[in-house]
């Protein structure tokens, strides 16, 4: 059976990525080409992927609360390493210091 797949897109850029149901935004990012994220660990602990979701559905896996409060996450917060689409998503992404990244074309 053929994993469902996701249209990525990222606030600022007119480009989308796919990505399948059960990888990560982190890994669907990097395979990819999208050179615009920061990475860092790749397992939840640095908070160096940091994104907000703005529209869609997803699931999230086990990362630092150092980096990812549960007051943020409620507001759609994530690490890119850890959050797996359930639906067509909208993000937007941070460095590390919660200031947007700007992102010239």
């Amino acid at each position: 059976m053929e994993k469902e797949k996701f249209q990525i897109s990222i606030k600022g850029l007119d480009e989308k990525i796919i990505c399948e149901e059960d990888e990560a935004l982190l890994t669907a990012l990097e395979k990819q080409g999208f050179a615009k994220i920061p990475v860092g660990c790749r397992k939840g602990g640095c908070g160096i992927c940091k994104i907000k979701i703005l529209e869609g559905e997803f699931k999230i896996g086990k990362m630092s609360i150092k980096h990812v409060s549960l007051a943020e996450r409620k507001m759609n917060f994530s690490l890119a390493c850890k959050t797996f689409p359930k639906s067509d998503l909208r993000l937007e992404i941070f460095k590390k210091n919660n200031k947007v990244i700007t992102i010239r074309a």
